[in-house]
Protein backbone atom coordinates (compact mmCIF):
# COMPACT_ATOMS: atom_id res chain seq x y z
CA UNK A 1 0.00 0.00 0.00
CA UNK A 2 0.98 3.27 -1.03
CA UNK A 3 1.71 6.42 1.74
CA UNK A 4 -0.56 8.36 0.19
CA UNK A 5 -3.05 5.22 0.43
CA UNK A 6 -2.06 4.56 4.10
CA UNK A 7 -2.43 8.36 5.35
CA UNK A 8 -6.38 8.09 3.63
CA UNK A 9 -6.98 4.97 5.40
CA UNK A 10 -5.49 6.26 9.01
CA UNK A 11 -7.34 9.82 8.49
CA UNK A 12 -10.71 8.13 8.92
CA UNK A 13 -9.69 6.96 12.08
CA UNK A 14 -9.46 10.73 13.39
CA UNK A 15 -12.80 11.02 15.14
CA UNK A 16 -12.51 7.75 16.65
CA UNK A 17 -9.07 9.13 17.79
CA UNK A 18 -10.55 12.43 18.77
CA UNK A 19 -13.40 10.38 20.75
CA UNK A 20 -10.46 8.75 23.03
CA UNK A 21 -8.43 12.30 23.33
CA UNK A 22 -12.30 13.57 24.93
CA UNK A 23 -12.62 9.91 26.93
CA UNK A 24 -9.18 10.97 28.66
CA UNK A 25 -9.86 14.48 29.15
CA UNK A 26 -13.01 13.26 30.76
CA UNK A 27 -11.63 10.65 32.75
CA UNK A 28 -8.80 13.32 33.65
CA UNK A 29 -11.84 15.72 34.37
CA UNK A 30 -13.58 13.27 36.76
CA UNK A 31 -11.04 13.38 38.91
CA UNK A 32 -10.20 16.96 39.06
CA UNK A 33 -13.22 18.61 39.41
CA UNK A 34 -14.53 15.65 41.06
CA UNK A 35 -12.65 15.66 44.69
CA UNK A 36 -14.93 18.51 46.25
CA UNK A 37 -17.97 16.28 45.97
CA UNK A 38 -16.28 13.88 48.43
CA UNK A 39 -15.33 16.57 50.95
CA UNK A 40 -18.22 15.47 53.42
CA UNK A 41 -16.96 11.75 53.17
CA UNK A 42 -13.59 12.87 53.74
CA UNK A 43 -13.93 14.33 56.68
CA UNK A 44 -15.69 11.98 58.17
CA UNK A 45 -13.40 8.98 56.87
CA UNK A 46 -10.17 10.65 57.94
CA UNK A 47 -11.22 12.96 60.57
CA UNK A 48 -10.46 16.30 58.53
CA UNK A 49 -11.12 19.95 59.48
CA UNK A 50 -12.74 22.06 56.38
CA UNK A 51 -9.42 23.75 56.08
CA UNK A 52 -7.35 20.30 55.86
CA UNK A 53 -10.09 18.91 53.43
CA UNK A 54 -9.80 21.82 51.33
CA UNK A 55 -6.15 21.44 51.28
CA UNK A 56 -6.22 17.65 50.06
CA UNK A 57 -8.55 19.24 47.30
CA UNK A 58 -6.54 22.05 46.38
CA UNK A 59 -3.50 19.49 45.55
CA UNK A 60 -4.51 17.87 42.06
CA UNK A 61 -4.62 21.38 40.81
CA UNK A 62 -1.69 22.54 42.21
CA UNK A 63 0.33 19.49 40.75
CA UNK A 64 -1.14 19.80 37.35
CA UNK A 65 -0.37 23.60 37.12
CA UNK A 66 3.55 23.20 37.33
CA UNK A 67 3.55 19.93 34.81
CA UNK A 68 1.64 21.42 31.82
CA UNK A 69 4.19 22.87 30.12
CA UNK A 70 6.80 20.35 30.58
CA UNK A 71 4.43 17.56 29.34
CA UNK A 72 3.87 19.52 26.31
CA UNK A 73 6.95 19.45 25.36
CA UNK A 74 7.28 16.09 26.02
CA UNK A 75 4.15 15.63 23.49
CA UNK A 76 6.11 17.84 21.37
CA UNK A 77 8.90 15.69 21.09
CA UNK A 78 7.83 11.96 21.52
CA UNK A 79 4.52 12.15 20.55
CA UNK A 80 0.69 11.72 21.72
CA UNK A 81 -0.23 8.83 22.34
CA UNK A 82 3.13 7.82 24.56
CA UNK A 83 2.82 11.30 26.96
CA UNK A 84 -1.42 10.28 27.55
CA UNK A 85 -1.25 7.28 28.40
CA UNK A 86 1.41 7.51 30.62
CA UNK A 87 0.73 10.40 32.45
CA UNK A 88 -3.25 8.90 32.53
CA UNK A 89 -1.75 5.77 33.37
CA UNK A 90 0.36 6.39 36.40
CA UNK A 91 -2.33 8.90 37.37
CA UNK A 92 -4.92 6.14 38.11
CA UNK A 93 -2.51 3.52 39.78
CA UNK A 94 -1.86 6.42 42.22
CA UNK A 95 -5.54 6.57 42.51
CA UNK A 96 -5.68 3.28 43.13
CA UNK A 97 -3.24 3.20 45.94
CA UNK A 98 -5.76 6.21 47.47
CA UNK A 99 -8.50 3.63 47.56
CA UNK A 100 -6.79 0.44 48.48
CA UNK A 101 -4.36 1.88 51.35
CA UNK A 102 -6.43 4.66 53.49
CA UNK A 103 -3.24 6.60 53.47
CA UNK A 104 -2.56 9.33 56.34
CA UNK A 105 -3.55 13.21 55.51
CA UNK A 106 -0.14 13.85 54.24
CA UNK A 107 0.88 10.83 51.88
CA UNK A 108 -2.83 11.48 50.64
CA UNK A 109 -1.82 14.90 49.66
CA UNK A 110 1.19 13.77 48.02
CA UNK A 111 -0.42 10.92 46.14
CA UNK A 112 -2.89 13.72 44.88
CA UNK A 113 -0.80 16.07 43.71
CA UNK A 114 1.34 13.61 41.73
CA UNK A 115 -1.74 12.00 40.19
CA UNK A 116 -2.58 16.00 39.62
CA UNK A 117 1.16 16.82 38.09
CA UNK A 118 0.50 13.35 35.87
CA UNK A 119 -3.01 14.06 34.48
CA UNK A 120 -1.72 17.09 33.32
CA UNK A 121 -0.28 14.83 30.49
CA UNK A 122 -3.56 15.22 28.73
CA UNK A 123 -4.01 18.45 28.20
CA UNK A 124 -1.48 19.57 25.91
CA UNK A 125 -1.41 15.98 24.38
CA UNK A 126 -4.90 15.33 23.31
CA UNK A 127 -5.22 18.92 22.15
CA UNK A 128 -2.29 18.19 19.70
CA UNK A 129 -3.78 15.11 18.35
CA UNK A 130 -6.87 16.82 17.46
CA UNK A 131 -4.29 19.58 15.99
CA UNK A 132 -2.60 16.98 13.48
CA UNK A 133 -5.38 14.69 12.71
CA UNK A 134 -8.21 17.67 11.56
CA UNK A 135 -7.36 20.52 8.83
CA UNK A 136 -7.79 23.97 9.88
CA UNK A 137 -11.78 24.50 8.45
CA UNK A 138 -12.55 21.35 10.69
CA UNK A 139 -10.33 21.91 13.82
CA UNK A 140 -12.61 24.71 15.43
CA UNK A 141 -15.99 21.93 16.16
CA UNK A 142 -12.79 19.47 16.93
CA UNK A 143 -11.68 20.95 19.50
CA UNK A 144 -15.00 22.49 20.78
CA UNK A 145 -16.11 18.50 21.29
CA UNK A 146 -12.66 17.91 23.09
CA UNK A 147 -13.32 20.97 25.06
CA UNK A 148 -16.82 19.46 26.37
CA UNK A 149 -15.09 17.30 28.74
CA UNK A 150 -14.60 19.55 31.25
CA UNK A 151 -18.39 19.95 31.99
CA UNK A 152 -18.64 16.14 30.66
CA UNK A 153 -16.19 14.91 33.70
CA UNK A 154 -18.05 17.47 36.53
CA UNK A 155 -21.24 15.77 35.25
CA UNK A 156 -19.77 12.15 35.45
CA UNK A 157 -18.31 12.96 38.98
CA UNK A 158 -21.48 14.28 39.75
CA UNK A 159 -23.37 10.57 39.31
CA UNK A 160 -21.03 8.41 40.53
CA UNK A 161 -18.87 9.77 43.30
CA UNK A 162 -21.44 10.88 46.07
CA UNK A 163 -23.67 7.45 45.82
CA UNK A 164 -20.78 5.58 46.15
CA UNK A 165 -19.09 7.51 48.57
CA UNK A 166 -22.35 7.12 50.42
CA UNK A 167 -22.93 3.30 50.63
CA UNK A 168 -19.05 2.57 50.39
CA UNK A 169 -17.10 5.51 51.76
CA UNK A 170 -14.61 7.67 50.53
CA UNK A 171 -11.62 5.73 49.59
CA UNK A 172 -14.05 3.08 48.10
CA UNK A 173 -15.45 5.72 45.93
CA UNK A 174 -11.65 7.12 44.72
CA UNK A 175 -11.66 3.58 42.85
CA UNK A 176 -13.83 5.23 39.94
CA UNK A 177 -12.06 7.65 39.27
CA UNK A 178 -8.99 5.37 39.57
CA UNK A 179 -10.64 2.79 37.20
CA UNK A 180 -11.79 5.58 34.48
CA UNK A 181 -8.21 6.46 34.08
CA UNK A 182 -6.97 3.17 33.82
CA UNK A 183 -9.32 2.00 31.57
CA UNK A 184 -8.74 4.98 29.02
CA UNK A 185 -4.95 5.37 29.36
CA UNK A 186 -5.28 1.11 27.68
CA UNK A 187 -7.51 2.39 25.30
CA UNK A 188 -5.23 5.03 24.43
CA UNK A 189 -1.98 2.98 24.32
CA UNK A 190 -4.08 0.37 21.86
CA UNK A 191 -5.59 2.85 19.45
CA UNK A 192 -4.46 6.23 19.44
CA UNK A 193 -2.28 7.06 16.20
CA UNK A 194 0.15 9.96 16.48
CA UNK A 195 -0.82 12.24 13.83
CA UNK A 196 1.89 12.48 10.62
CA UNK A 197 4.38 14.85 10.88
CA UNK A 198 6.33 16.76 8.40
CA UNK A 199 9.78 15.26 7.63
CA UNK A 200 12.73 17.40 8.30
CA UNK A 201 15.57 17.22 6.44
CA UNK A 202 19.13 16.50 7.58
CA UNK A 203 20.66 19.12 9.02
CA UNK A 204 18.21 21.39 9.17
CA UNK A 205 17.45 24.22 12.21
CA UNK A 206 15.67 23.92 15.45
CA UNK A 207 12.79 25.97 15.03
CA UNK A 208 13.05 29.28 16.82
CA UNK A 209 10.88 29.43 19.94
CA UNK A 210 7.51 31.55 19.22
CA UNK A 211 8.06 32.82 22.28
CA UNK A 212 10.47 35.77 21.08
CA UNK A 213 7.79 37.87 19.52
CA UNK A 214 4.72 38.91 22.05
CA UNK A 215 2.07 37.36 19.59
CA UNK A 216 1.86 34.05 21.75
CA UNK A 217 1.93 36.29 25.21
CA UNK A 218 -0.82 38.40 23.93
CA UNK A 219 -2.92 35.62 23.51
CA UNK A 220 -2.63 33.52 26.62
CA UNK A 221 -2.59 37.44 28.86
CA UNK A 222 -6.27 37.91 26.67
CA UNK A 223 -7.64 34.07 27.75
CA UNK A 224 -6.56 34.64 31.44
CA UNK A 225 -8.69 37.47 31.36
CA UNK A 226 -11.51 35.84 29.67
CA UNK A 227 -11.06 33.15 31.84
CA UNK A 228 -12.07 35.56 34.79
CA UNK A 229 -15.68 35.78 33.92
CA UNK A 230 -16.27 32.55 33.69
CA UNK A 231 -15.10 31.80 37.26
CA UNK A 232 -16.58 34.34 38.76
CA UNK A 233 -20.41 32.77 36.97
CA UNK A 234 -19.10 29.06 38.19
CA UNK A 235 -17.50 29.90 41.67
CA UNK A 236 -20.18 33.10 43.01
CA UNK A 237 -23.62 31.64 41.37
CA UNK A 238 -24.38 28.90 43.25
CA UNK A 239 -24.12 30.75 46.06
CA UNK A 240 -25.75 33.63 45.22
CA UNK A 241 -28.81 31.76 44.12
CA UNK A 242 -28.94 30.48 47.61
CA UNK A 243 -28.24 33.70 49.68
CA UNK A 244 -29.12 37.06 47.53
CA UNK A 245 -32.44 35.21 46.42
CA UNK A 246 -33.10 32.21 49.19
CA UNK A 247 -33.51 29.21 46.64
CA UNK A 248 -32.49 26.05 47.98
CA UNK A 249 -29.08 24.33 47.27
CA UNK A 250 -30.74 21.34 45.38
CA UNK A 251 -32.76 24.19 43.35
CA UNK A 252 -29.63 26.39 42.66
CA UNK A 253 -27.64 23.00 41.75
CA UNK A 254 -30.11 21.55 39.00
CA UNK A 255 -30.37 25.12 37.59
CA UNK A 256 -26.62 25.34 37.32
CA UNK A 257 -26.18 21.90 35.93
CA UNK A 258 -28.55 22.64 33.12
CA UNK A 259 -26.38 25.74 32.52
CA UNK A 260 -23.86 24.10 31.97
CA UNK A 261 -24.79 21.70 29.31
CA UNK A 262 -25.72 25.04 27.77
CA UNK A 263 -22.17 26.10 28.35
CA UNK A 264 -20.60 23.01 26.38
CA UNK A 265 -23.41 23.71 23.69
CA UNK A 266 -21.98 26.82 22.95
CA UNK A 267 -18.32 25.52 23.15
CA UNK A 268 -19.15 23.67 20.17
CA UNK A 269 -21.15 26.53 18.59
CA UNK A 270 -18.09 28.54 18.61
CA UNK A 271 -15.82 25.92 16.98
CA UNK A 272 -18.09 25.93 14.00
CA UNK A 273 -18.76 29.62 13.97
CA UNK A 274 -14.22 30.07 13.79
CA UNK A 275 -14.13 27.20 11.09
CA UNK A 276 -17.03 29.24 8.67
CA UNK A 277 -14.89 32.44 9.80
CA UNK A 278 -11.28 30.77 8.78
CA UNK A 279 -10.40 32.78 12.29
CA UNK A 280 -10.23 32.01 15.87
CA UNK A 281 -9.38 35.29 17.12
CA UNK A 282 -11.49 37.64 15.80
CA UNK A 283 -14.68 35.32 17.09
CA UNK A 284 -12.60 35.19 20.57
CA UNK A 285 -12.49 39.03 20.39
CA UNK A 286 -16.14 39.29 19.38
CA UNK A 287 -16.71 36.50 22.65
CA UNK A 288 -14.82 39.29 25.05
CA UNK A 289 -17.75 42.17 24.12
CA UNK A 290 -20.32 39.90 24.64
CA UNK A 291 -18.76 38.81 27.54
CA UNK A 292 -18.60 42.17 29.19
CA UNK A 293 -22.09 43.01 28.32
CA UNK A 294 -23.38 40.05 29.80
CA UNK A 295 -21.57 40.25 32.88
CA UNK A 296 -22.93 44.12 33.61
CA UNK A 297 -26.22 42.41 32.74
CA UNK A 298 -26.01 40.38 35.58
CA UNK A 299 -24.79 43.02 37.81
CA UNK A 300 -28.09 45.28 36.46
CA UNK A 301 -29.95 42.03 37.38
CA UNK A 302 -29.18 42.06 40.74
CA UNK A 303 -30.43 45.49 41.70
CA UNK A 304 -33.97 45.14 39.10
CA UNK A 305 -35.60 41.76 38.69
CA UNK A 306 -35.35 38.33 39.26
CA UNK A 307 -36.24 37.04 35.81
CA UNK A 308 -33.73 39.91 34.40
CA UNK A 309 -30.43 37.92 36.66
CA UNK A 310 -31.42 34.88 35.33
CA UNK A 311 -31.88 35.06 32.10
CA UNK A 312 -28.23 37.08 32.67
CA UNK A 313 -26.43 33.61 33.98
CA UNK A 314 -27.87 31.63 31.56
CA UNK A 315 -26.45 34.03 28.52
CA UNK A 316 -23.19 34.17 30.86
CA UNK A 317 -22.56 30.47 31.57
CA UNK A 318 -22.88 30.41 27.84
CA UNK A 319 -20.59 33.25 26.79
CA UNK A 320 -18.07 33.05 29.20
CA UNK A 321 -16.56 29.50 28.26
CA UNK A 322 -17.29 29.79 24.43
CA UNK A 323 -13.75 31.77 23.82
CA UNK A 324 -12.00 28.58 25.37
CA UNK A 325 -11.07 26.24 22.53
CA UNK A 326 -10.56 29.18 20.37
CA UNK A 327 -8.00 30.87 22.33
CA UNK A 328 -6.40 26.79 23.02
CA UNK A 329 -6.65 26.15 19.26
CA UNK A 330 -4.96 29.22 18.48
CA UNK A 331 -2.04 28.92 20.54
CA UNK A 332 -1.44 25.82 18.88
CA UNK A 333 -1.69 27.46 15.48
CA UNK A 334 0.59 30.42 15.86
CA UNK A 335 3.11 28.50 17.72
CA UNK A 336 3.59 25.82 15.02
CA UNK A 337 3.97 22.05 15.12
CA UNK A 338 7.09 22.06 16.82
CA UNK A 339 6.60 24.07 19.52
CA UNK A 340 2.40 22.96 19.92
CA UNK A 341 2.50 20.90 22.74
CA UNK A 342 4.30 23.59 25.07
CA UNK A 343 2.39 26.84 23.51
CA UNK A 344 -1.41 24.83 24.67
CA UNK A 345 0.42 23.36 27.89
CA UNK A 346 1.57 27.45 28.57
CA UNK A 347 -2.27 28.38 27.31
CA UNK A 348 -3.27 26.37 30.34
CA UNK A 349 -0.67 27.15 32.67
CA UNK A 350 -1.98 30.59 32.00
CA UNK A 351 -5.89 30.14 32.43
CA UNK A 352 -5.33 28.04 35.58
CA UNK A 353 -3.68 30.88 37.55
CA UNK A 354 -6.48 33.15 36.43
CA UNK A 355 -9.06 31.27 37.60
CA UNK A 356 -6.99 30.34 40.69
CA UNK A 357 -6.49 33.58 41.83
CA UNK A 358 -10.42 34.93 40.74
CA UNK A 359 -12.61 33.65 43.65
CA UNK A 360 -10.67 34.87 46.65
CA UNK A 361 -9.82 38.22 44.65
CA UNK A 362 -13.88 38.58 44.10
CA UNK A 363 -14.99 37.43 47.12
CA UNK A 364 -13.24 40.26 48.69
CA UNK A 365 -14.90 42.46 46.70
CA UNK A 366 -18.35 40.97 47.33
CA UNK A 367 -18.41 41.15 51.14
CA UNK A 368 -21.73 40.08 52.50
CA UNK A 369 -23.88 41.22 49.57
CA UNK A 370 -21.80 43.48 46.97
CA UNK A 371 -22.89 40.90 44.49
CA UNK A 372 -23.91 43.95 41.78
CA UNK A 373 -20.24 46.00 41.98
CA UNK A 374 -18.27 42.33 41.87
CA UNK A 375 -19.52 41.55 38.54
CA UNK A 376 -19.09 45.11 37.43
CA UNK A 377 -15.60 44.88 38.48
CA UNK A 378 -15.28 41.01 36.57
CA UNK A 379 -16.70 42.83 33.32
CA UNK A 380 -13.40 45.00 32.79
CA UNK A 381 -11.37 41.99 32.28
CA UNK A 382 -12.91 41.15 29.18
CA UNK A 383 -13.24 44.57 28.24
CA UNK A 384 -8.96 44.80 28.87
CA UNK A 385 -8.70 41.62 26.88
CA UNK A 386 -10.77 42.76 23.31
CA UNK A 387 -7.20 45.10 22.79
CA UNK A 388 -4.87 42.44 23.95
CA UNK A 389 -6.05 39.98 21.60
CA UNK A 390 -3.60 39.39 18.57
CA UNK A 391 -6.47 39.60 15.79
CA UNK A 392 -3.59 40.63 13.31
CA UNK A 393 -0.96 38.27 13.92
CA UNK A 394 -3.52 35.58 12.63
CA UNK A 395 -4.27 37.72 9.60
CA UNK A 396 -0.01 37.70 9.14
Amino acid sequence: MSDTATLGTESKRRWGILALGLAAQTASCSFLYGIPFLVPQMRAADGLSLAQAGTVVAAPSIGLLFTLIAWGALADRYGERLVMAIGLGVSGLLLLAVGLTSPSLGVMFGLFLLAGASTASVNAASGRAVMGWFAPSERGVAMGIRQTAQPLGVGVAALALPPLAQHWGFHTAMLFPACFALLVAGLVAWLVLDPPRPAKKAGAAKALSPYRRPTLWRLHGASSLLVVPQFAVSAFAPVYLVTAHHWSPLAAGWFLAAVQALGAAGRLASGWWSDRVGSRLRPMRQLAVLSAAVMLLVALGDVTWLWLVLLALVLAAVITVADNGLGFTASAELAGIDWAGRAMGAQNTAQNVASSLTPPLLGLVIGDSRYALAFCVVAVFPLLAIGLTPVRAERG
